[in-house]
């Protein structure tokens, strides 16, 4: 992300367009970590659920199926964008609500159960919004979350971003400590600790790695080409071209491409992904 750009700003601006645009993609590539959270949550039929940075809406609508018509779910993001893909997405007597409001300060009622899918990781200010989330879980209640551990435990960033960054004119500063962005979160005993510290009086973060499809193909070279395209534009590599001129830009994608396609097979591009699976109540 620019520097000087607010998290609001960048998710309102061509990036929110851009995931809205490809939500399918995107909920196909962290379908296997959806499963998981929703098995760690143990959602009950008529809780009120609340869903953080609910993106376009694919972990909302799962919550609702999971609670039933009894329960209702809240899903809360700051991108217009994506909460307009989600709300195209609700049908029936789904108790769902998505809201634009950002979950650092606003008061959004009281939950049995908070989650989120890569969601909590852009807070301007984490304090504050794990004690915020802490305030509207009713006695009882729990969050459960996905974040990403480290780059290089995460293949499926590190193997495009190894291919992209021999081609940039500068190679771009490491983020500074506890700046929001995708691995924020990847010390597992400091964010333990924030936790604790926002109220919450049991932690645990357990290890998750799963295989994720990045690319498919009727060849392999096809499936390559695809996993490039979304790791260029959907990934966490993306900012690294995002504005770069056309010619850097077509290196990167023969790059990317060249790289995958050592990690396809069968018309398929599958990588690690490696995340934390969270619970705090």
């Amino acid at each position: 992300m620019a520097s000087g750009i607010t998290q609001a700003e960048y998710w309102n601006g061509e990036v929110g367009t851009r995931w809205a645009r490809n939500q399918a993609v995107l909920d196909a590539l962290f379908a296997p970590l959806t499963e998981a959270l929703f098995e760690r949550a143990e959602l009950k039929p008529g809780a009120a659920v609340l869903d953080i940075g609910c993106g376009s809406g694919a972990t909302t609508l799962e919550a609702a199926r999971r609670i039933g018509v009894a329960g209702r779910v809240t899903g809360a993001d700051i991108s217009a964008p994506l909460l307009a893909a989600a709300r195209t997405r609700v049908g029936g007597a789904a108790p769902v609500t998505f809201v634009e409001a950002d979950v650092e300060q606003a008061d959004l009622g009281r939950f049995n159960a908070a989650l989120s899918r890569f969601g909590v990781m852009f807070f301007p200010d984490s304090p504050r919004a794990f004690a915020n989330i802490r305030r509207m879980l009713r006695p009882g209640g729990q969050l459960t979350f996905l974040c990403w551990r480290t780059l290089p435990e995460n293949l499926w960033v590190q193997v495009p971003r190894e291919a992209v960054m021999p081609l940039l004119p500068e190679v771009p500063p490491p983020p500074a400590p506890d700046t929001p962005g995708p691995f924020r979160f990847a010390d597992a005993d400091a964010l333990g600790a924030l936790l604790k510290n926002a109220g919450f009086g049991t932690v645990s973060c357990a290890a998750l790695d799963r295989d994720v499809v990045l690319g498919r193909g009727e060849t392999d070279a096809e499936a390559a080409a695809a996993a490039a395209h979304v790791a260029l534009n959907l990934g966490p590599t993306a900012h690294l071209v995002r504005e770069a001129e056309p010619d850097l830009r077509a290196r990167a994608e023969a790059a990317v491409t060249q790289a995958l396609r050592g990690h396809a097979a069968a018309g398929v591009v599958r990588l690690r992904a490696a995340c934390w699976l969270v619970q705090a109540g």
